[in-house]
């Protein structure tokens, strides 16, 4: 059982990441312009921190797995999403601080590529491990 819920969760992992890399290449000013967005709008600011918390907290109840192999990252995934949710939610104007800094500029250049790794490694785990 844990097995397939880690593939699943790998699975959907690595089309959401891919099909950010891939549209973020293809139309890099439309992600600049989600990203310049993003915490424009209170109300897409805890929709963003309240999806976020759902799906990390969902993660960690039916994946909480500690193991010395890929499946940790799935765990990992899930934790990181949830204090992300939990962050957006609680500090929202902090967090709209640490992400301009973090994803302005020359680091947003980067991101598809990130992306792209990690919808790779997903996709690999999920699809064809």
């Amino acid at each position: 059982m844990e097995l397939s819920i880690s593939i699943l969760i790998a699975r959907i992992a690595a089309v959401i990441y891919l099909s950010a890399a891939v549209g973020s290449i293809l139309d890099r000013d439309q992600y600049r312009r989600v990203a310049d967005d993003m915490f424009r709008s209170a109300a897409l600011t805890y929709l963003m921190g309240f999806t976020a918390a759902i799906i990390g907290l969902l993660i960690v109840n039916y994946h909480n797995v500690w193991v010395g192999n890929w499946i940790v990252l799935i765990t990992i995934l899930g934790w990181l999403a949830l204090m992300k949710g939990v962050l957006i939610i609680a500090v929202p104007k902090l967090i709209e601080r640490v992400s301009r800094q973090l994803f302005g500029g020359k680091m947003l250049r980067y991101f598809p590529y990130v992306a792209l790794c990690l919808g790779l490694l997903f996709g690999y785990f999920g699809f064809v491990h």
